[in-house]
């Protein structure tokens, strides 16, 4: 397998979302995260990436096998489509710029600086740094947001084509994603605390 995770706790701003948590992810599969709004799928995300500690519980994985792709797109305004992933191929060590363009087509875009592109072409972009991670283990937090019918295809794709070369995907989408059957849902309602609801203002960042 992948990854491992057993009996883990998550938090949000001091307030425990979710406990007990426990799945296995092999190479070749990905797992659908579905819940409320609210219930703690990002916050469970960014736990698996490492960016929060877990209150308890045990996460088994690689070293260096996990990239992360959040709500903000995580691009560089001031940077050109093909400098934003020069950079992002700088940071893991890889030089796929072309592929990463063609398969996302932005190579018509490749000399737009990023804050004019639209907000579909910017979630593409983001999208691409993907590509240019070389990791096996993909985080992919609401991915859709902003996409056209074609480009939610095209991403359909594209973690299949992940997932066939041996990789595996962990997605928060309300989407629906065409992946083979290759897919497995976990619904995070039969981890959730029984403690107090967060306020809709926390909720926002979940």
């Amino acid at each position: 397998m992948l990854l491992s995770v057993s009996d883990l706790s998550v938090s949000r701003g001091g307030r425990v979302l979710l406990e007990g948590v426990a799945f296995d992810v092999q190479a070749g599969q990905a797992i659908l995260l579905s819940g409320k709004n609210g219930i703690g799928k990002t916050s469970l995300l960014r736990t698996l990436a490492g960016l929060q500690q877990a209150n308890s519980g045990q996460i088994d994985v690689p070293q260096n096998a996990v990239v992360y792709s959040a709500h903000l797109d995580g691009i560089k305004q001031a940077l050109s489509v093909v400098e934003n992933l020069q950079f992002w191929g700088a940071v893991f060590g890889r030089s796929n710029l072309d592929a990463a363009l063609e398969t996302f087509e932005l190579g018509d875009l490749r000399d737009e600086l990023a804050g004019a592109l639209s907000a579909g072409q910017k979630r593409r972009l983001g999208l691409a740094r993907l590509l240019m991670s070389g990791r096996s283990i993909w985080l992919l937090d609401e991915p859709t947001v902003s996409l056209d019918l074609a480009s939610v295809s095209r991403l359909s794709r594209v973690v299949s084509g992940h997932l066939a070369a041996g990789g595996a995907a962990i997605i928060a989408t309300h989407a629906t994603l065409d992946l083979n059957g290759q897919e497995i849902t976990i619904d995070l309602g039969k981890f959730a605390t029984t403690k107090s609801d967060l306020a809709a203002s926390e909720k926002a960042f979940l």
